[in-house]
């Protein structure tokens, strides 16, 4: 097992110590100072308290994994990965904090973390000024190439625009919007909106609520009542638990109004209930019974136990470490320009299948997947992209998205 040292310094910088931070900027030459002769520092930044708990300890355990499989297979460059762990604590200033933390005190050499946009878009800023480089691992609503983030998860063309064209495909011309009250599911659905208005498909009502709300019972009953063809979900974290628990006591039923949620992966359904979200559907890259999984399941159950699951974000974040090991190895170099200026066509064997980096977006080229849960609480493929999709993170491939992206 790899050594893990939690962080030193308090979960909340007193202003002060924020402010002296933000003041300086980290080795911009040669190895980052993480960096000696046996280890290099590497960051662990995901929320392991409060409402988003329930989905990035998960991806914490797989980039744990990683690591260990790593060193265990020699290391980077011939040091071993030291991961500093912190908590992000699903607030978005300490995502913030944690980070600017990683960098500067204990110098890491990179770092695999965040979940929400809200967390990202939080330290994107952090990353940047520092010339710092986070491994962002999960699905987003696009709109954004930072060349201090690798977007290891899907981007908009790759999950939402597939999403629509398959319901649109199976007859769904009207859809409900629900949403947390944050960026990405405000941005998607903007999307969703120019989507539908470019493909005769009516929006029936869009609804937001806070992260971490558990009193669903009124939209629920709105959805139950004005019975659209489908529901588009980008509820995020435990609200997805009071969301289906609920849609289920109205007497929303998968057969006849179908949820699609493209944050609810299966630890989610863990929490959530399989009896309550069976035959609704999620759209991802990765599920746990993806045939191409080249081991990760084996791996990650054997090491946290045979009844957990795996998920696309996990996948992600585990692909993160391999491309970064991929990436160092082919600049021999940690140091950020010089990983930075290898990324573009660095390919690894994942458990999506064989994925390869987009040097221009700094994002995946990656296959899409419709899946439906089944009463097991696993998600079974129905529906698969013809080819791996090229990143098109600012739509520019599409007209319709023309007024979105200026």
């Amino acid at each position: 097992m790899a050594r893990t040292r939690l962080g030193a310094l308090p979960t909340t910088l007193t202003a002060a110590a924020c402010a002296l931070l933000l003041t300086t900027t980290a080795c911009a030459n040669g190895d980052p100072t993480g960096v000696d002769d046996d280890t290099v520092t590497v960051g662990m930044l995901h929320s392991l308290s409060g409402t988003m708990a329930i989905s990035e300890v998960t991806v914490r355990d797989a980039v744990q994994l990683a690591i260990d499989e790593i060193n265990a297979d020699g290391g980077v460059l011939g040091r071993q990965i030291e991961p500093v762990i912190e908590d992000g604590a699903s607030d978005e200033a300490t995502f913030a904090e944690r980070a600017q933390k990683l960098l500067q005190a204990d110098q890491a050499a990179t770092v695999f973390g965040g979940w929400t946009s809200a967390s990202r878009k939080a330290m994107l800023p952090v990353f940047e000024r520092n010339n710092g480089l986070l491994w962002y691992p999960v699905q987003y609503e696009g709109l954004e190439a930072s060349p201090n983030i690798v977007y290891t998860g899907a981007t908009t063309n790759q999950q939402i625009i597939p999403a629509l064209d398959y319901l649109r495909e199976q007859g769904h011309t009207s859809l409900y919007l629900v949403g947390s009250d944050y960026v990405f599911p405000r941005t998607a659905n903007q999307i969703i909106n120019a989507y539908a208005d470019a493909h005769d498909m009516q929006i029936t009502a869009e609804e937001y609520t806070p992260l971490g709300h558990t009193e669903y019972s009124t939209i629920t009953n709105d959805i139950a009542r004005t019975q659209p063809d489908a529901v588009f979900n980008t509820l995020n974290g435990d609200s997805n638990v009071s969301f289906f628990q609920q849609l289920r006591s109205a007497g929303v039923t998968a057969q006849d109004t179908p949820v699609l949620s493209v944050s609810v992966a299966e630890e989610e359904i863990e929490g959530i209930g399989a009896d309550n979200i069976a035959g609704h559907l999620t759209a991802w890259n990765y599920y746990h019974t993806t045939d191409t999984n080249t081991g990760f399941v084996e791996a990650f159950t054997q090491t946290y136990g045979a009844d957990r699951v795996t998920s696309d974000p996990m996948q992600s974040a585990y692909n993160a470490v391999y491309l970064w090991r991929a990436a160092v190895e082919e600049a021999d170099s940690f140091e950020v320009d010089a990983v930075r200026a290898a990324l573009d066509g660095i390919t690894v064997q994942a458990p999506e299948g064989t994925i390869t980096l987009d040097g221009d977006t700094q994002h995946v080229i990656k296959t899409a997947r419709i899946g439906q849960i089944n009463a097991d609480g696993l998600i079974d493929e129905i529906w698969a992209s013809p080819e791996p999709i090229t990143p098109d993170p600012y739509l520019t491939g599409y007209d319709w998205a023309a007024d979105l992206t200026g």
